[in-house]
């Protein structure tokens, strides 16, 4: 059995019906799905997504990244992103993995093992996409047998998520990985913000109160954030807005207005304008889609 067989099979066994599954590996969640999805809000908080099977659209402001078991994704920074499942079956349900970015191990291996490469110079990304390579998916095999034998998680786990973080650092995106871990840098002042405005959102959010958390002038502060969220600062905070309020409506049962009013909206028409912008309907008609789906 190859590492990309053994690894369907762990994640079958482990998350045998569709959904999202906490493991008893810390920070790693097994995901399974059996038929595509409509896109669906969701918050992507720094981690690996590695997937075993299927194909997935994670869309973030007006681009795209499709990822399947040829290619991981990376979130660098707390990002509202449109995802979808775009391949999978009962026969060939799509399976993956997330597993969280440990900061503190990630500052540890970028000092114990030093880029040689000049940075590109080039402003970092909130979502990058690159080819799995073998010592990855031998490391990521390995991690998951754990959940088979969890009397050796302890001792053992802890050497498997290390040697994936150093993949990613010594990988084609090791320079924006290790950024993700190096305070002081453009990634990491822009995760400042972000947290600050996922705080606030439901208020005004200034963009220069934001460029304050992010210690930048507003120019540099807006061209950063934009680079690595593909968003503007309002952009983003309306996405949140909007992801809140769907849930809202979806799982709480409000209605549009008191679900607009409660994420920020003092006009019910904003809102409904807003909302029919990025989902492409009104609030009401989309949650109706949504439970018939």
């Amino acid at each position: 059995m190859t590492d990309r067989q053994q690894i369907e099979a762990i994640i079958k066994r482990h998350a045998p019906c569709d959904g999202t599954f906490e493991t008893k590996l810390p920070g790693l969640r097994l995901i399974r799905c059996s038929t595509p999805t409509l896109p669906m809000p969701v918050i992507y908080e720094p981690a690996l997504c590695l997937v075993a099977q299927g194909r997935k659209r994670a869309t973030l402001g007006a681009r795209s990244f499709v990822y399947d078991s040829a290619n991981y994704l990376i979130a660098s920074v707390d990002l509202p992103v449109m995802g979808a499942v775009i391949e999978a079956s009962p026969e060939k349900p799509y399976l993956s993995m997330q597993l969280d970015l440990d900061t503190a191990e990630l500052a540890d291996l970028t000092v114990r093992y030093p880029s040689n490469e000049r940075p590109s110079g080039r402003n970092p990304a909130g979502l990058l996409l690159n080819e799995v390579d073998p010592g990855i998916i031998d490391a990521a095999t390995r991690l998951l047998k754990l959940l088979d034998t969890p009397q050796d998680i302890d001792a053992l786990a802890p050497l498997a998520k290390r040697e994936i973080l150093y993949r990613l650092i010594t990988g084609a995106s090791g320079h924006d990985v290790r950024r993700i871990a190096h305070a002081g840098t453009h990634l990491t002042q822009i995760a400042r913000a972000i947290l600050w405005i996922r705080e606030h959102y439901r208020e005004q959010c200034p963009v220069e109160t934001a460029a304050e958390v992010a210690g930048m002038s507003r120019s540099t502060f807006y061209t950063h954030f934009k680079a690595i969220t593909n968003m503007s600062p309002l952009e983003f905070r309306t996405q949140l807005r909007l992801q809140e309020a769907r849930r809202l409506m979806l799982s709480d049962g409000l209605d549009a207005a008191t679900a607009g009013f409660q994420v920020g909206y003092g006009s019910p028409s904003q809102f409904s304008r807003e909302y029919t912008r990025v989902f492409g309907m009104p609030p009401a008609t989309h949650i109706n889609s949504l439970r018939q789906f």
